[in-house]
């Protein structure tokens, strides 16, 4: 098939009254424009760039603030060079026959000032997603691109005024949303930026304050919104800034995160840390699953989660007995008394471990201020920290502790675990028990984040007094530097005077240049959490994620028709119950992307097990009827697909032996979960298992199908 080629303009044959000149010449001429200035923009920025790598360092805020500005320049520059003109998603045109506003991925501006393109994010491009016929939001027209390899292959515009119909043959019984959604899936999320629709740009632009649910059955665009919803309101929320803690997204599984890797950074956002549960935890990476359900259901609430506070809490006793502290000078009695008020020394809410350290500075000031002999507090601290009978008691009221050793105390020893959670039975305390206490699984590990934020890190104190004295040597070493620069000023004048001052003395060293630990990009506090697929967090998992987000300023997507192990109460409910106080509700309920044929397969599925389940009406059809055969025509009904469709992607659902290919997946339902394929094809669904877990299996495997579902079975 042939193309007509203007410019930017790639349009097949077909498209024949798309090409006209009167139709595409103006968006031709700001194409132009925008390819000029983005080439124009990224030269200055590599200028900029380069000019900040060759500055000097510096020190404190300074470096802090040179290494920001490289992150930006950076990041802008790797956006900027990803796109040319496909940078732009369309344009609209106002009720009062205004110029065109063109709305992109990014704001641009040429070297005079003209805006060539806003930010998608921004209030003024709000009609371009919001605008419908009943409520057009002053415009007369909206023109959508479709882009395939930098190249304008197709667009269309909708009319929402009687003058708007003039100069617009693009006039399409498919809207741009439809038709994107009627094209081949590849292994990336499709960039739907220019494609959200009202309902969803609606929860998009939502505030943060509080939690919002975005409920949806398949096909809604719940991941969709989960992620415009990230970048939108990193840029337009100064509250959520990268430096008042950014944004966390949470995915299911790792394939779906692989699925989405793309998407934030074509949004024009590369500040969202992404992650699974598991990535929390460091055992998370080898946690198995829970096999036993009870053990599962036990360690799924958020009680047994706060009992790592009692636990804890056992190891911070001050001790009752007096005790007598000799030092070469003379003896200090520390009483119970004493004791006490050193363990109050700690700030509320100071980790465990980290606390440690204040209540020692605490006993050394109570003993200083006791000793009668003259010495030096330099040579009595040193004294009192080889003071094995002074440390082994604090070590024994208050010892340093790992959250592994915590957490397998409690599955070891039931009188532990017994005083840490005395609301379980005694039947509950021997079923929690195991052989192995450190055989972590996904279970554990809601307890064993708990149990590390509440001690931290019990090594932090040691590595404090080793940077300490690295920069106490450092700044002798630029003192004696100093000494010699200033023996040799004869005459005692000019600059080299100031390096008598102390203050200049110190910024001369550089503390960043000394050992420090990489700080845990995960453990937050974050300013806002998005969790995909949240209907399967269990109330322990849920306290994994408030732990990382005081604020509670939560956007939460899920369906809980698709709740494995089941939903039986509201969200509000649900999200009360698990510490959340502000809960605003959106719902989704067009299925844009599952075809007519699919839903009308599946839709019995769910109900069977939740006659109540939100299924979303389907507004698309595909025209292909599902299919059902036997599981022996596997590979032929793939080696079909595969020859009569050059593009797309297929996946095989329930059968663990057949091997992937680049372009057909395996996965199991659970793998599956928030994935989109053109082919599904389900092997054995009623396999899958018994009750609500089997029916939402089925079900969730059946609609990951956007063109053509194929059962097949054994029998």
């Amino acid at each position: 098939m042939t193309s007509l080629t203007t410019g930017v303009f790639d349009l097949p044959d077909r498209l024949t009254a798309k090409a006209d000149p009167a139709l595409i010449a103006g968006d031709e001429r700001h194409f132009a424009a925008i390819a000029t200035t983005l080439e124009q923009t990224i030269d200055e920025l590599t200028g900029l760039l380069d000019a900040e790598r060759r500055a000097p360092g510096g020190v404190g805020r300074h470096a802090m603030d040179r290494d920001a500005e490289v992150h930006r320049l950076t990041a802008r520059l790797r956006t900027l060079r990803r796109f040319g003109a496909d940078l732009c998603l369309g344009r609209m045109v106002g009720a009062d026959d205004a110029e065109p506003v063109y709305v992109g991925r990014l704001g641009l501006t040429d070297s005079t000032g003209r805006r060539l393109l806003i930010d998608w994010r921004s209030p003024a491009a709000e009609p371009f997603f919001g605008a419908t016929h009943a409520h057009p939001m002053g415009l007369a027209s909206r023109r959508r691109y479709r882009w395939t390899r930098g190249r304008i292959s197709d667009y269309w515009d909708e009319v929402f005024t009687a003058d708007g119909l003039e100069r617009h043959a693009a006039l399409d019984d498919q809207s741009a949303f439809i038709a994107t959604l009627g094209g081949t899936r590849s292994a990336k999320m499709r960039d739907v930026l220019g494609t959200i629709q009202a309902d969803q740009d609606a929860v998009i632009r939502a505030g943060s304050r509080g939690a919002l649910v975005v409920d949806g059955g398949p096909g809604t665009g719940k991941t969709v919104v989960a992620l415009h919803r990230s970048a939108y309101l990193l840029y337009s929320d100064p509250r959520l800034g990268h430096r008042r803690g950014g944004v966390l997204f949470v995915g299911p599984h790792r394939p779906y995160l692989a699925y989405v890797a793309d998407v934030l950074p074509s949004l024009g956002e590369e500040g969202v840390q992404t992650c699974v549960l598991r990535d929390l935890v460091a055992e998370g990476a080898t946690a198995a699953d829970e096999t036993d359900p009870e053990v599962a259901r036990l360690k799924s609430s958020a009680d047994l989660v706060k009992a790592i506070e009692k636990a804890v809490a056992f190891y911070e006793e001050p001790p009752t007995e007096p005790l007598t502290v000799t030092t070469p000078w003379s003896d200090v009695r520390l009483t119970a008394d004493d004791w006490a008020e050193a363990f109050a020394a700690a700030e509320p809410g100071t980790p465990h471990n980290e606390a440690r350290e204040h209540i020692w500075e605490a006993l050394l000031t109570i003993i200083a201020d006791k000793h009668d002999a003259e010495v030096s507090p330099a040579l009595l601290r040193r004294a009192l920290r080889n003071d094995e009978e002074l440390t082994g008691a604090l070590g024994r009221a208050w010892p340093l502790l790992e959250a592994a050793d915590l957490v397998s105390d409690l599955w070891t020893v039931p009188a532990y675990l017994r005083m840490c959670a005395p609301w379980l039975s005694r039947e509950e305390v021997r079923t929690l028990q195991r052989a192995d206490a450190r055989a972590w699984t996904v279970s554990d590990l809601p307890l064993l984040d708990a149990a590390r934020q509440r001690l931290g890190d019990p090594a932090a104190a040691r590595r404090a007094r080793r940077r300490a004295a690295s920069l106490a040597a450092e700044r002798e070493r630029m003192a004696a530097v100093i000494d010699t620069v200033l023996a040799a000023d004869d005459d005692g004048e000019g600059a080299v005077t100031m390096l008598h001052g102390a203050d200049l003395r110190n910024s001369l060293v550089d503390e960043n240049a000394l050992p420090a630990v990489e700080p845990d990009v995960l453990a937050g506090p974050f300013a806002h959490v998005v969790v995909d697929e949240a209907q399967e967090l269990t109330d322990a998992e849920w306290q994994m994620l408030l732990l990382r987000c005081p604020s509670r300023s939560f956007t939460v997507v899920g369906d809980r028709a698709q709740a494995r192990h089941g939903f039986t109460e509201s969200w509000r409910e649900r999200l009360e119950r698990v510490g959340f106080d502000r809960i605003g509700i959106a719902s989704l309920s067009v299925n844009y992307r599952t075809p007519q044929e699919v839903m009308t397969e599946a839709e019995p599925v769910i109900r069977a097990a939740l006659p109540d389940a939100n299924v979303p009406a389907s507004i698309r059809a595909s025209g292909i009827p599902v299919r059902h055969g036997s599981a022996a025509e596997l590979e032929s009904v793939l080696d079909t697909w595969l020859a009569e469709n050059a593009d797309g992607t297929a996946c095989v659902i329930g059968a663990p032996a057949f091997r992937a290919t680049s372009r057909v997946r395996s996965l199991t339902p659970r793998l599956a979960k928030g994935l989109e394929f053109d082919l599904v094809v389900v092997v054995d669904p009623e396999e899958f298992g018994e009750g609500v877990e089997g029916a939402v299996d089925r079900y969730v495997a059946m609609t990951r199908a956007t063109r053509q579902l194929v059962v097949l079975t054994s029998s």
